[in-house]
């Protein structure tokens, strides 16, 4: 009993500082939203982190994983080891909002809402260090670059060491399919795999009026494009689906000639490792067999990029429980096959792995849009959702 009560004492406790602490995440959201920036060049954006936490009383390291911030809040008793991993950078797009607040740098865009994500996190440090007397263990506060690219921040501050020592992982993601108020989760797969291929196709050019002199590698594309799709309408069982797409075709430079080489490259998600496998295998069997098929070489590169992003069952089971002892609104939200490098994270640790509803009323936004527009509220709600779960695991 007093246990419980301790327990409902801690939900009024962060319900409070989260009151009290709103309008300057808000505040911190809208200056980083003005000067977005991307990939591993975050100098700025990690300042104000950095800035932030030292002002909270909280000792970080910056410069890991090139750009980023790692702060540890230690608890008033020994236990395991919570990652909270925020990521921070923007996007490559021009902002079309016409806010106040609106990017300042052509060309760059807070389009992900991970401005949202950084402001998020430092209000979860906020709470959990005027709480951190009542955590059993240590909550270590993961503020990660370069998630928007193919040369992963994730992967980066990992190589630095930010995992040793940690048992288990809370990732987030804001989403403007959930209303403002409400987190959404998913079973399995939270975000699908992402892998990249492209295929040159070598044949023989000639004459377009004497295409039997010749091996045409165009026509043999149309061909090749055609059997990946039958991949997964044939040979992925429909309840773990997958996703092929060839977004990228390049052949030939003259109408009459019949080129030499065409080259195809396109992206693969999945949602299950055993899908994922299945898929690599029939690409590579299918472009063996085109070979012989067409009398071509097919050259395939072939890159696994992520991983899907894995939730443990148990995890999050702890972290929905911990979601509605706050008072939250949670419920199950179907998945996709976006992509998201916590997928290095979940590969490693047992991960739990949210979305934060961000979509206002009258709107149907969606992430990395030039007028991308979320309710700046998630991110009460995530501080909220994050430090509640943060308590619960560590008491």
């Amino acid at each position: 009993m007093d246990n419980a009560r301790e327990m409902n004492d801690v939900g009024k406790a962060i319900d409070a500082i989260v009151q009290d602490i709103a309008p300057k995440l808000i505040g911190i959201r809208r200056d980083l939203h003005a000067h977005p920036e991307i990939g591993f060049e975050l100098q700025r954006t990690a300042g104000v982190v950095a800035t932030e936490l030292e002002r909270l009383g909280i000792a970080c390291r910056t410069g890991v994983g090139r750009s980023g911030i790692v702060a540890d809040i230690v608890g008033g008793a020994p236990g395991p080891c919570l990652v909270i991993r925020a990521d921070m950078d923007a996007l490559p797009i021009q902002e079309m909002t016409g806010l106040a607040y609106a990017s300042t740098i052509p060309g760059r865009m807070h389009a992900c809402g991970h401005d949202l994500h950084t402001a998020t996190l430092l209000g979860v440090g906020a709470v959990l260090n005027q709480l951190s007397g009542k955590l059993r263990g240590t909550v270590r506060l993961v503020f990660q670059p370069a998630e928007e690219t193919i040369d992963s921040g994730a992967a980066a501050m990992i190589a630095d060491g930010v995992l040793d020592g940690v048992d288990m992982a809370l990732g987030f993601h804001n989403e403007p399919g959930v209303p403002a108020g409400t987190t959404g989760y998913i079973r399995g797969a939270s975000f699908a795999s992402a892998d990249s291929f492209q295929i040159t196709i070598e044949g023989r050019s000639g004459h377009a009026a004497q295409p039997h002199e010749a091996v045409d590698p165009i026509m043999v594309a149309g061909y090749l494009l055609t059997q990946l799709q039958t991949i997964v309408s044939r040979e992925i069982n429909p309840i773990r689906s997958a996703v092929l797409t060839v977004g990228r075709i390049e052949g030939g430079d003259a109408y009459n000639i019949i080129p030499d080489s065409c080259m195809m490259a396109g992206t693969i998600r999945t949602r299950a490792p055993e899908t994922r496998d299945a898929m690599e295998a029939a690409v590579r069997r299918i472009c063996a067999g085109t070979e012989i098929m067409h009398r071509v070489t097919c050259k395939l590169a072939y890159s696994r990029n992520l991983p899907p992003v894995m939730n443990d069952d148990g995890l999050l089971d702890r972290t929905i429980a911990a979601v509605r002892l706050q008072g939250g609104t949670i419920h199950e939200i179907d998945g996709g096959f976006g992509a998201e490098d916590f997928a290095f994270f979940s590969e490693r640790v047992p991960s739990s792995h949210i979305r934060i509803g961000s979509s206002q009323p009258g709107r149907r936004d969606r992430v990395h849009n030039s007028n991308y527009q979320p309710d700046e509220s998630c991110i009460a709600h995530g501080v909220l959702a994050l430090s509640r779960t943060a308590m619960e695991l560590l008491n």
